[in-house]
């Protein structure tokens, strides 16, 4: 089994193509060239965390369908434009924000980016969606969006390499405090 993750897939949100760029001739090409990535890196088995807006637009009988073909058991981490027809669907497990262990990596899982969060200063990764890859990487936190990941989710081995390769550090004027407050139990 892997664990993969990925953000602002947008299925049947038109608005998305010029909005972020992306390259479609309509929504229709670009769900099932989502749908298609999607399965070509994720097996039945695996897990895919969805870090928010799955979709937008559409009816509630095509956002089922769409995500009966996505293989893999599905998390989502609710998103803003995750309303009633994403989050009836099938879901293993639904959250705002999630802190957990994967791979031997602590790992906290928000669509929003933050720019601190409990363990930064210990090792722990915050991957993120939202911003379309307007928002740089740090050397700790990773936007899992479609738009960084040529529309296809990721591995943690994946977002490892990035982070690894990213020289900009999170803001290091907090470090200190975030410390003190961990120490001291309140992080």
């Amino acid at each position: 089994m892997t664990t993969f993750f990925t953000a602002d897939t947008h299925f049947f949100h038109a608005g998305v193509l010029r909005m972020s760029d992306r390259p479609f001739v309509d929504i229709a090409e670009h769900n099932e060239l989502l749908v298609q990535s999607w399965n070509a890196v994720v097996g039945p088995r695996d897990e895919v965390w969805h870090l928010g807006d799955f979709g937008m637009g559409g009816t509630p009988e095509q956002y089922a369908a769409l995500f009966k073909r996505l293989r893999g058991r599905k998390y989502l981490v609710r998103g803003n434009h995750d309303r009633t027809k994403t989050t009836s669907l099938g879901w293993h497990e639904q959250h705002e924000l999630v802190s957990r262990r994967i791979e031997g990596q602590r790992v906290i899982l928000c669509h929003y980016p933050m720019r601190a969060w409990v363990g930064a200063w210990r090792g722990s990764i915050q991957l993120f969606g939202h911003t379309h890859g307007l928002l740089p990487d740090t050397s700790q936190s990773c936007d899992v969006g479609v738009d960084r990941w040529s529309y296809r989710p990721v591995t943690l081995g994946e977002i490892r390499e990035r982070l690894a390769a990213t020289t900009d550090q999170p803001e290091e004027k907090v470090r200190g405090a975030a410390l003190e407050a961990e120490d001291d139990g309140e992080g």
